[in-house]
C-alpha cells in the first residue's frame, strides 16, 4: 500500500477524533455554519454562472451578430472602419461584462463571509438555547447526593425529547430515594436486631462465669463462647459502620486531625499479644471539614492495622500535615490538602495484593475471615470514610516489609478551636 493510501485513513481518524473531542454545543454550531457555507457557496456559484451566461447571451453574442456598420456598401474604407468599430465595441463590452462579474464575485464573497460569521453566532445562540434544558439536567445530577435526593428537575415545556429525558431522570430519582430510605431503615433495624441477642448472650455468659456452682469445664466453655460472641459483636459493628460510612455525611465541621490523632493514640493498645510497638509521631496542624467521629474511626483503624499486622518490637510512623506547609519545606510537591500517612514495619506485602486489602473481608495473600485478628473490615471502613469526605486513600508496600498508607483529605476553612 502506498504512503498516501496509508495516511488518508490516518487523517480521517484524526479528524474524527478532533470532532469527537468538541462539545455538543460547538459541534452543532460548526455543523450549522458548515451547512450555511455549503448552501451559500452553491447559491453564489449558481448566480455567478447564470449571470455570466446572461451577459454573454444578451450582450456579447447579440453584439457580434448585429450589423452596426453604416449602409455604404460601395465604399470599402467605410466598411473597414465599421468592422474596426464593431471589434472595438465588442472588446469593450466583454471587458465590462468581465468587470461586472468580478465585482459581483468579490461582493458576494464578502457578504457571504459576513453572513457566515453572523450565522455562526446565531447558530451558537440557537444551540445554547436548545441545550439549556440538558445543562439543567446535568447540573441537577451533579448537585444531587444521598441527602438531596428529594430534589427534582421538574422541567416545564412541551413533551419533546428533552422533557421526556427530564421526566425519566425524575422517575429514576424517585426510585433511588425509596431505595436509600429502605437502606437506612434496614441499617437501623439490623443494628437493633443483631446487637440485642448478642448482648443477651454476653450477659448470660458473664453471669455463668460468676456462678460459684459452675464447674471448670462449664466456665471454660463460657469463656470460649464469650470470646466468640465478642468477635461477632465486632463483626456486626464493623459491618454497620461500613454501611453508615458509605452514606452521605450529615455532620460537617472544622476538625484538626492533630487532636484526633492524640485521642486515638491514647485509646490504642500498643502491645498486642505481648509484642510492644513503638509509634513515632509527626503531628502538625491540619484542619479538614468533616465528621469528627468518622475521622477518629478512620485514624483508629489505620493505626490498629499498623500495630496488629506488625512484627515483634516493630515500629509505626504516624504523620499528619498540611500540604501547604509541607510545600514550603519541600519544593516541587504539587499536592494540596491534608495528608495523613501511617507507615509500619511488618511482613512483606506483594504489590499486587495491596489493592485487595481495601476490599471487605480481605487480608494479605487473599486470606478470608480469621476471627483471631479481626473481621477484615478495617481498611474497607477507612476507604468508605475517606470517600465520604471527598478524599483519596492509597497504599504501597515498604521495601523492608510492611505498608505505607496515605490519606489525602480536602483542607478545611476554619481552624478547630483548642479543647
Amino acid at each position: 500500500m502506498s504512503a498516501s493510501g496509508t495516511s488518508r485513513p490516518r487523517r480521517v481518524l484524526t479528524a474524527a477524533f478532533l470532532w469527537n473531542r468538541l462539545g455538543l454545543r460547538m459541534r452543532l454550531t460548526l455543523l450549522y455554519g458548515g451547512l450555511f457555507f455549503v448552501a451559500g457557496s452553491a447559491l453564489l456559484w449558481s448566480t455567478y454562472l447564470l449571470t455570466a451566461r446572461a451577459l454573454d447571451q444578451q450582450f456579447v453574442m447579440r453584439l457580434a451578430k448585429s450589423d452596426i456598420t453604416p449602409a455604404l456598401p460601395d465604399v470599402v474604407p467605410t466598411k473597414i472602419s465599421g468592422q474596426i468599430f464593431t471589434s472595438t465595441v465588442k472588446t469593450e463590452v466583454e471587458q465590462r461584462a468581465a468587470g461586472v462579474l468580478s465585482e459581483m464575485l468579490r461582493s458576494s464573497l464578502l457578504i457571504m463571509i459576513l453572513i457566515g460569521i453572523v450565522a455562526l453566532v446565531l447558530g451558537y445562540l440557537v444551540a445554547d438555547r436548545a441545550l439549556r434544558p440538558l445543562d439543567r439536567v446535568t447540573e441537577t445530577a451533579r448537585r444531587l447526593s444521598e441527602s438531596t435526593l428529594h430534589e427534582r428537575i421538574a422541567l416545564d415545556g412541551p413533551q419533546d425529547e428533552v422533557k421526556r429525558l427530564a421526566d425519566t431522570f425524575d422517575g429514576m430519582l424517585d426510585r433511588l430515594h425509596r431505595v436509600f430510605d429502605a437502606q437506612r431503615r434496614f441499617i437501623a433495624n439490623a443494628s437493633h436486631e443483631l446487637r440485642t441477642p448478642l448482648a443477651i448472650n454476653r450477659t448470660v455468659l458473664e453471669v455463668s462465669l460468676e456462678e460459684p456452682a459452675a464447674s471448670e469445664d462449664l466456665k471454660a466453655l463460657a469463656r470460649a463462647l464469650l470470646g466468640t460472641n465478642a468477635r461477632y459483636e465486632r463483626l456486626i459493628d464493623g459491618l454497620l459502620l461500613l454501611a453508615q460510612s458509605e452514606q452521605e455525611l450529615t455532620v460537617r465541621k472544622p476538625v484538626d486531625l492533630r487532636y484526633i490523632a492524640h485521642t486515638v493514640l491514647d485509646e490504642l493498645d500498643l502491645a498486642p499479644r505481648k509484642r510492644a510497638v513503638t509509634v513515632h509521631q509527626d503531628l502538625r496542624p491540619a484542619v479538614v471539614q468533616g465528621d469528627p467521629l468518622f475521622l477518629e474511626r478512620c485514624l483508629f483503624n489505620l493505626l490498629e492495622n499498623a500495630v496488629k499486622y506488625n512484627v515483634r518490637d516493630g515500629e509505626v510512623w504516624l504523620t499528619v500535615r498540611d500540604d501547604h506547609d509541607h510545600r514550603a519545606d519541600h519544593r516541587g510537591d504539587d499536592g494540596d490538602g491534608v495528608v495523613v500517612t501511617v507507615e509500619n514495619t511488618g511482613p512483606q506485602v506483594p504489590p499486587y495484593d495491596v489493592d485487595d486489602l481495601f476490599e471487605p473481608f480481605r487480608r494479605l495473600h487473599g486470606e478470608r475471615i480469621r476471627s483471631a485478628r479481626g473481621a477484615g473490615l478495617g481498611l474497607s471502613i477507612v476507604r468508605a470514610i475517606v470517600d465520604a469526605h471527598g478524599g483519596t486513600v492509597t497504599a504501597r508496600p515498604r521495601p523492608e516489609g510492611g505498608l505505607i498508607v496515605s490519606v489525602r483529605l480536602p483542607r478545611g476553612t476554619e481552624p478547630d478551636p483548642l479543647p
